[in-house]
This record gives C-alpha cells, structure tokens and sequence, in this order.
C-alpha cells in the first residue's frame, strides 16, 4: 500500500515524482472542498492477505525470485473496493430514517474514494477509530495489522463522530530498522523518493543506480516494513476471493516474468493493479532484480536476450545488470 506524506514531508520534497500530492493544495486537507457540501467522511477497511500465499520471506530471500506485494497478488483493490463502497451508499440510501431522508430539505449526497484522489485517508481513519497512524505511515489497527486497504465516503449526512483512536506503536522501531533503503527518515516519516514502493511503482523514469542493489528481488512494492510490524500478528486472511493469488504471482522467477511478451503482460495482468505501471516499466523493475540475483548462465542469458531492447528504459538497466554479473 501506498505510504502518505503529511504535509511536513511534502515541503521536504519526499514526494517525489507524485505531484498530484501537493498540487491539491487544501483540498486533501478539507473534505468540503473537494466534495462541496460534506460534512462527515465514513471511513472503511478491507483486508487484502491472501490464503495459501508462499511465505513473503522465503521469497524475499530467494534471490531468483519475483517479490510483489502481497496487496497486488489478486484483483485491483480500486474495483473491489469502489464496488463495496457502492454498496454501502446504496445500502445508506435505503436503510436511511424517513426523518433524515430529506434533512435541511437536502437529499443523501455522497462520495466515495479509494486512493483515487486527494484524500489523507491514514488520518481520516485514525479519526474515525479504525486504528493508529504508524511510524512506517501505514495505519495500524490492535486487532488487524496493516493488511488492508482503506476507502472513504464523503457525505452529507450529519452522522454521529467516532472515538479517534489512540497510537500504540510504544518505542518499537522495527519497521524503521528493516527498510532496506532508509526510507522510514524519522518516525511517522517516509521520504518516498527512496521508498521501493515508489521506486517500482510512482517513478516512471530509471531507477537511481545507488537503490538498485538495496532493491533485491522486490520488483513491485515493498512490504518489509509490515512484515516486521509485531502488530501483523493479529492480521487476519481476506475473505474477499477477488484478493485470491492469480497466475501463481506469489512465487514466480525473475527469468520467468522476464520472458513475458508485451501480450504475455497484458494477459496475465489485466484486472491488476500491476496493470497500472505497463510493460516497460515492468521489465525494468525485473531487470533490477535479475541484477541482483545470484550469477548463473540462465540469468545472464535471460539478460542478454534483452539487451537491444527497443526500449531505451529497459536497455539501461538491463546493462546495468549485465555488469553486476560481470563484476562476479
């Protein structure tokens, strides 16, 4: 999942590429400006671990290996999610009491997003009780981890406020220790522009050379700093079945991914959030990983046969990995 800058971050620059987190001005920060006449945001959680995943370590660790996030193994989460999200409005819709289905002698007016706009749904939620901002920016929830989306219904209806929820992250600093590029610079911090999550996703362009051999195998996201979170002990499977494992993406090798066509991609792909970053991208990102993956004859061959790649992006840093297993 996508980590949020606040606002402090964003004039540090750890935004990045991501100009549309600041170009929004106070709209992220003012519901009622983005969506005119709201006045409460229902905030909503959907857990997204799959079942029967390989063990996210294993994989890790296993440098022939293609590491996802675990969030981007099934279905899209913007479709599941709008779609639930719908469901509830429309639920709202019916289920309203005759004495509130024409308050003010306005109608039932809503809204709903899922990191689809400017939206600080961390703090949103923190508000609404759903759980603590933690040091990696994630929210935390006691009885759930970090394993799961987040979406928001702006509303007009004058519903009752929830508890805000309290922060129980103590002194653990564990999710700050194992970010393998020091992305996590204070707690409650992230500066993306040395995130993986942003590196293999938001940039577009190449990769700084200095984060290739911190990226390992992750060739979409990042999800260390959660799996360190002592509170994902208590995260529960999802129960949604579009968040089921498709085309065997929790453990699939560099080699093999590599050796898709542009169709292969577009295939295997579609309905996924991965869909989202296109092809090239995608090879790039798996040519980082075959860099960093231990010296063989079939990685350099699978290299290679990339290396007058029509893609100015992919040749790069297909050379790039070429003259890691040179060096060896």
């Amino acid at each position: 999942m996508r980590k949020q800058n606040t606002k402090h971050g964003l004039k540090k620059g750890f935004h990045g590429d991501m100009d549309y987190m600041a170009k929004h001005g106070t709209k992220r920060s003012r519901p009622a400006e983005l969506v005119p006449n709201t006045v409460r945001v229902i905030s909503a959680r959907l857990d997204y671990l799959p079942p029967k995943a390989k063990n996210s370590w294993q994989v890790i660790n296993d440098g022939e290996q293609a590491f996802i996030s675990r969030y981007a193994l099934g279905r899209d989460y913007h479709k599941v999610m709008r779609q639930k999200l719908q469901k509830l409005c429309d639920r709202i819709q019916t289920e309203l009491p005759i004495e509130l289905k024409d308050f003010e002698n306005q109608d039932f007016e809503y809204r709903a997003f899922t990191d689809s706009a400017p939206v600080l749904e961390v703090a949103l939620a923190e508000k609404a009780g759903l759980g603590w901002r933690g040091k990696h920016t994630l929210l935390l929830n006691k009885n759930h981890g970090s394993w799961f989306f987040l979406g928001e219904i702006y509303t007009n209806l004058p519903l009752p406020i929830d508890a805000q929820a309290t922060n129980h992250c103590g002194t653990c600093s564990a999710c700050i220790d194992i970010c393998p590029t020091r992305a996590i610079t204070a707690p409650y911090e992230v500066d993306a522009r040395r995130c993986i999550s942003y590196l293999t996703i938001e940039l577009k362009t190449a990769i700084p050379v200095e984060f290739r051999p911190l990226i390992g195998n992750r060739v979409y996201g990042c999800d260390d700093c959660q799996l360190a979170c002592p509170w994902n002990k208590f995260a529960e499977i999802t129960q949604e079945p579009d968040f089921n494992i498709r085309n065997g993406l929790d453990s699939v090798s560099l080699i093999e991914c590599f050796g898709w066509s542009e169709t292969d991609f577009q295939q295997k792909m579609a309905g996924s959030a991965i869909y989202r970053i296109g092809f090239t991208q995608w090879l790039r990102n798996i040519a980082v990983g075959l860099g960093n993956a231990p010296t063989s004859p079939e990685i350099v061959k699978a290299l290679e046969s990339r290396k007058n790649d029509e893609d100015d992006l992919v040749r790069e840093h297909v050379s790039w990995a070429l003259q890691q297993h040179a060096k060896t």
